[in-house]
């Protein structure tokens, strides 16, 4: 169920969840389709070019202050980086950063 539409399918929801059943709005059910065809995914162009340094970095296993000091931020101003990155790429931690990064020849393996 997407937030969205919370307010008027949650009792529905309820509902199907206590017989046991599964629910999915219809445009949950979309956004569940475009994904795993991969039509919601971003492409690395959509990354601005400091989150791509940023990935780049903690690809190459530097620390948020390095990369900090490195880029003359604030280790505030890295982690947001990251983190956007991280949510535009759909990953969860460091180690699918690195994955990517090695992916697309960012950093040598």
């Amino acid at each position: 169920m997407l937030k969205a539409q919370a307010d008027s399918d949650l009792l529905n929801a309820v509902r199907a969840v206590e017989r046991g059943e599964p629910f999915l709005t219809p445009e949950a059910q979309r956004a569940l389709i475009q994904d795993v065809l991969g039509e919601g995914s971003v492409r690395e162009d959509e990354l601005t070019p400091r989150e791509q340094e940023v990935v780049k970095l903690v690809a190459e296993a530097h620390t948020n202050r390095e990369i900090a000091e490195i880029l003359h931020l604030s280790e505030k101003t890295v982690e947001n980086h990251r983190s956007n990155a991280m949510k535009k790429l759909g990953m969860r931690d460091r180690v699918e950063l690195v994955r990517y990064a090695i992916r697309k020849g960012l950093i040598e393996p």
